[in-house]
């Protein structure tokens, strides 16, 4: 009887005598209760609604995926391969984000690899797609390629009697690579001649850094692009200068360099910086946030230098360009970069991986490479009706220049 009238107040029924009329009276705190019941309700009605929307717009887009490849393969006129229809579908994916992303399949991963490592057979060129044909960026100095008059600009057509026209450049590298010692047949249109030049070459191996003495005192240096071996590559090419003459001037020649690892583009940085930052690099992501900064363990130590750089220097070659430009301790000749300021992370995906943009690098300044790249402190361009060796000539001349003003300035 105490917990029911805690609950109901009753009074003598007017009309029904011994008959009482009841009605729930309710504490202020059961009333509080109610009350956050009905909003706890009302809350959790709208989370499970919104996490539906959520859910049923990504099992749209699935639905939509799934079903578009269950068209093609009962309807299109020719069976097509499962498996080349999910690559084909990821690729198109990534292609629509930028020009640097990509879908690595199984073939383009093994490139990719060798590319890297810095040790693989092959003619020695740097190739680019030019109106759908494998074409001469520079050939490497003293490859097979090189020795044998293959100049840049000239346009790959065959390898090994097979055409490239349709192909992927990939496709193209993949011909052009094997054992060292093993031979390779190119065919190549060259734009001041009628009809197509062949060429019998043996592969060789190729490494990423060559040097030599441009003049008494004045060291070489040219890195191809970087792969893992580069700062090892590095230090023992400026030792073997240092060996021949003491150094009082080092060329560092970037051109054509198209990046490869960001790790060893930093370490080449590193080995002319004694400190401070080299590169910071900006994601989406908080793990993509990272600022790099040099140590104390240097290579050729006071010794002036005159870094080269042209459109085609890209990535890794201008984190280390703009590193040696920000911090004073080099001199920029030659043409703005190219301005490929991202990174790409290489994601496993089964027997592929994606290639994807996830950060920007920004030079020691705060400049972001993507905005104009990096500008040399002497802007040298080719004239018209000029050679490549006379313009390699007039670029080595103004480099010995700018070494002997900073080395008397």
């Amino acid at each position: 009887m105490t917990s029911l009238q805690n609950y109901r107040r009753c009074a003598r029924s007017p009309t029904a005598p011994g008959r009482y009329d009841c009605a729930m009276a309710l504490r202020p705190i059961t009333i509080i209760g109610v009350v956050v019941s009905m909003l706890g309700g009302v809350s959790l009605g709208v989370a499970a609604f919104w996490s539906a929307v959520y859910y049923d717009t990504d099992a749209r887009h699935e639905r939509l995926l799934v079903s578009a490849a269950r068209e093609i393969q009962g309807s299109y006129i020719a069976e097509v391969d499962p498996d080349d229809l999910v690559d084909n579908a990821i690729r198109g994916m990534v292609e629509g984000l930028d020009g640097h992303s990509a879908f690595l399949d199984n073939d383009a991963l093994v490139v990719l690899d060798e590319e890297t490592t810095g040790r693989f057979g092959g003619i020695g060129i740097e190739v680019g797609m030019v109106d759908g044909l494998p074409t001469v960026i520079a050939p490497i100095t003293d490859g097979p390629a090189e020795r044998a008059g293959i100049a840049p600009g000239d346009r790959l057509i065959e390898v090994d009697h097979r055409a490239l026209e349709g192909r992927t450049l990939s496709d193209a590298v993949r011909d052009l690579r094997g054992e060292p010692g093993t031979p390779v047949h190119v065919r190549i249109n060259r734009p001041s001649r009628s009809e197509p030049l062949d060429f019998d070459l043996t592969r060789d191996t190729i490494a990423s850094v060559v040097s030599r003495l441009l003049s008494p005192g004045t060291g070489y240096v040219r890195i191809y692009q970087f792969d893992r071996p580069t700062r090892t590559d590095l230090d023992d090419a400026v030792s073997k200068l240092q060996q021949k003459a003491p150094l009082t001037g080092l060329v560092l020649d970037l051109r054509g360099n198209p990046g490869g690892l960001l790790e060893t583009a930093v370490d080449v940085a590193d080995a002319f910086l004694t400190d401070g930052v080299i590169v910071t690099i900006e994601g989406r992501e908080a793990r993509s946030q990272r600022t790099f900064y040099a140590t104390a363990d240097v290579v050729a130590e006071g010794v002036p230098i005159a870094v080269l750089i042209n459109g085609q220097s890209a990535s890794g070659s201008e984190v280390v360009a703009g590193a040696l430009k920000d911090r004073g301790r080099a001199v920029l000749i030659g043409t703005p970069s190219f301005g490929k300021g991202s990174v790409q992370s290489v994601i496993r995906l089964g027997s592929g991986a994606l290639k994807l943009t996830t950060a920007h690098y920004l030079t020691p300044s705060g400049h972001s490479i993507d905005e104009g790249g990096v500008v040399p402190d002497l802007r040298l361009p080719k004239r018209a009706d000029e050679t490549l060796q006379g313009y390699d000539k007039r670029l080595f001349d103004a480099a010995l220049g700018e070494l002997q003003k900073t080395a008397t300035g």
